[in-house]
């Protein structure tokens, strides 16, 4: 049987049963925010919410979640994709640092997310920022791909095209995209018991910070056409970047992050900056409350999982050398044998064939 643990609000259990499925569990942690997304990246590629009932099973969910889910079915699937895509991406675009978004990668049998996100650092703010973007990304796909019936392909842009150029294709739709992404993620954090004001006031920024950097990532991309590849004329639409690039874009969003208070700026408390309060947030900057931890040791209170038996790079001077992501503690090297494929040769028509070579190549892994 599906069993859905949801927690951060009063903890309740929901359990689905899904035709045509096999029985087996899957535990998650939902909570007040887009971490929601990243906890649901655990489910099998199997599931599928195809009937109302489902989503009032989805106690965790706020009213106006539980509402999108009544009336779009389809858009939670795409929803628990982006929820894939989000753990999938971050821990990529951070594979090279101490933090390597172990956070998100909650266990199955986890009572709830791991306590960094829940404290305002910069981490968080990179994974609110990839979330909204995220889910936006995907639903903006889902209706060029067709997938989803309530939404279709981008508009035509008003501007006209330069001369050999024509607007034509499906371009992402990324106005779609953007209101149902805001619409779903932003929810939990505008309901009165969603947490502290600052604590909210953070995350909807970052949110925003993350839609922000798709709409810069929305791109013409052309196609050719003409006689043997002449490329007289070019067929051209809008369409994002992969949520790779946005990641990285992101990323060095999250190094060069803000540490703000919460304080009276006016007629009500604003987010300023701590050292420079002299000026508002800026629309386009990732902000944090808390200091994070080095990440170099495990601690649990804080949720870092330390750097011990992580690869590192004996060569590179950047974060990933032996010398940062071991915090000074030394590295072990072991030897690793690759198989790969060498000596390719074509043959006419039209195959090609290789040997097998293996090598040994030496590894390093923190103390």
């Amino acid at each position: 049987m599906w069993s859905i643990t949801l927690c951060c609000l009063p903890v309740h259990r929901a359990t689905f049963y899904f035709p045509g499925s096999n029985f087996m569990s899957w535990s998650t942690c939902f909570c007040l925010f887009d971490v929601l997304l990243l906890s649901i990246s655990h489910a099998p590629s199997s599931l599928h919410i195809n009937q109302t009932q489902h989503c009032k099973l989805l106690t965790g969910l706020v009213s106006s979640q539980a509402q999108l889910c009544r009336s779009n079915l389809e858009l939670m699937q795409t929803i628990i994709t982006a929820a894939r895509e989000v753990k999938k991406t971050c821990q990529k675009t951070f594979s090279d640092m101490r933090w390597n978004c172990s956070s998100i990668d909650i266990p199955v049998d986890a009572p709830k997310y791991r306590p960094d996100l829940d404290r305002g650092t910069r981490e968080a703010a990179f994974v609110y920022a990839l979330s909204a973007a995220t889910i936006s990304h995907t639903i903006a796909r889902a209706c060029t791909s067709g997938d989803l019936r309530l939404c279709s392909c981008g508009p035509i842009p008003a501007e006209i095209p330069e001369p050999g150029y024509r607007w034509g294709g499906c371009g992402d739709n990324l106005h779609y995209g953007l209101i149902m992404g805001s619409k779903f993620s932003d929810a939990p954090m505008k309901m009165k018991r969603a947490g502290s004001h600052a604590n909210k006031l953070m995350h909807l920024h970052n949110s925003e910070v993350g839609r922000q950097a798709l709409r810069d990532a929305l791109v013409m991309k052309c196609k050719c056409h003409g006689v043997s590849g002449s490329c007289s004329i070019r067929t051209c639409w809008r369409g994002l970047q992969d949520l790779r690039e946005i990641a990285m874009d992101l990323k060095t969003k999250y190094l060069s992050a803000t540490k703000v208070v919460h304080r009276p700026m006016g007629t009500r408390k604003q987010l300023v900056p701590k050292d420079i309060d002299i000026r508002p947030v800026r629309e386009n900057e990732l902000v944090y409350l808390q200091s994070s931890p080095d990440f170099c040791a495990k601690n649990d209170k804080q949720g870092s999982v330390g750097t011990q038996d992580r690869q590192c790079n004996k060569t590179s001077l950047g974060s990933d050398s032996c010398d940062l992501m071991c915090c000074g503690r030394g590295y072990n090297p072991y030897t690793e044998k690759l198989v790969e494929r060498c000596h390719c040769k074509y043959h006419w028509c039209c195959y090609v064939t290789c040997k097998k070579c293996e090598r040994l190549v030496e590894r390093y892994v923190c103390k």
